[in-house]
């Protein structure tokens, strides 16, 4: 039998990763030469595994500039058995002070297609094999110019007048609906998107929309028009009565502002907050399933395991 070579890249070898072809080219992300030349991707945070010289299994931790928390596993591709691309993550984990988050990023719809899962089941399986275990799933959404639904004329809505205003709502949210970019808050910034976004979204307060009914605020929407792309950023609600339309007023001022595209991040889970993006005009763009360290309490408890995210780690704030 070949004899397996498991190692780290050394710097110049950027061409040896790349021989391996991408597996799932549909899916949007940042290329490895783009995220080697940003400093987020790093030789020595790159292993290979090779049979006969041939790259059979490719793994790239991430971690940029400035980041507070650990690297993550964004690219993970196997041309090989699943027991391979564990001994890839063991050997991986061990240089890097133990296990990591692994982001396995997917096209959208993922269970009902495939050559999707043709490609995503050795990885996966790697992954449980190296002691990660499935924490949840999350979907990205996309809304690209779709005409946004007519308000009924029960809300109203304006822009927030200060901070104050913000993180006092902020505080009566339970549980926000939308966090986009919430993982790369955390491991770049040590910041929970969810309880204190203003340490994270920092530009002017009017950037966030309030909805009212009869003039008590019952929603509140953070967009993000001068991020990496434009964003929906948060969203959170006391009355889910108008989710829909406070989707479209936060999307419909970006739009007013220039933005082509917006980009949104849910739980999976949240069957009905997808839903209502999806009425809004957004389309799923892609799933990212989490596997975190076994040993290791789920980064949101609200996740649970799931049965079974890219368009980019950090360019800008939003991953």
């Amino acid at each position: 039998m070949t004899t397996l070579v498991i190692r780290p890249l050394v710097a110049g070898e950027e061409n040896l990763f790349e021989s391996m072809p991408d597996p799932l080219p549909q899916l949007r992300k940042i290329g490895y030469a783009d995220g080697l030349a940003s400093g987020g991707y790093r030789p020595e945070n790159t292993w290979v595994a090779l049979r006969a010289g041939r790259v059979v299994g490719r793994a790239a931790w991430v971690l940029p500039p400035g980041a507070v928390g650990a690297p993550w596993l964004e690219l993970f591709d196997l041309d090989a058995e699943p027991e391979v691309g564990a001994a890839l993550l063991r050997a991986a984990h061990e240089a890097l002070g133990g296990p990591k988050v692994y982001y396995a990023a997917m096209p959208a719809h993922w269970r009902r297609r495939p050559e999707v899962l043709a490609v995503m089941e050795a990885p996966m399986a790697a992954a449980r094999l190296a002691g990660l275990v499935e924490r949840g799933e999350r979907v990205r959404c996309s809304w690209t110019g779709t005409p946004l639904p007519t308000a009924s004329g029960r809300y109203t809505f304006r822009p927030a007048t200060d901070a104050a205003e913000i993180n006092a709502f902020v505080a009566r949210v339970a549980e926000p609906e939308v966090l986009t970019g919430m993982e790369v808050a955390r491991a770049v910034g040590g910041v929970d998107l969810a309880t204190d976004p203003l340490a994270w979204l920092t530009g002017p307060a009017g950037d966030w929309r309030i909805a009212l009914h009869d003039g008590e605020p019952i929603g509140l929407a953070g967009t993000a028009g001068e991020a990496c792309y434009p964003l929906l950023a948060y969203l959170g609600l006391l009355d889910e009565a108008v989710r829909g339309e406070l989707l479209a007023d936060a999307v419909g001022v970006l739009a007013d502002g220039g933005a082509r595209e917006v980009v949104a991040d849910v739980d999976a889970r949240r069957v009905a907050v997808v839903a209502e993006l999806e009425r809004t005009g957004f389309r799923q763009l892609r799933s990212r399933v989490v596997f975190e360290p076994a040993a290791s309490p789920p980064s949101d408890p609200a996740l649970p395991p799931s049965s079974a995210f890219a368009a980019g780690f950090v360019a800008g704030r939003a991953g």
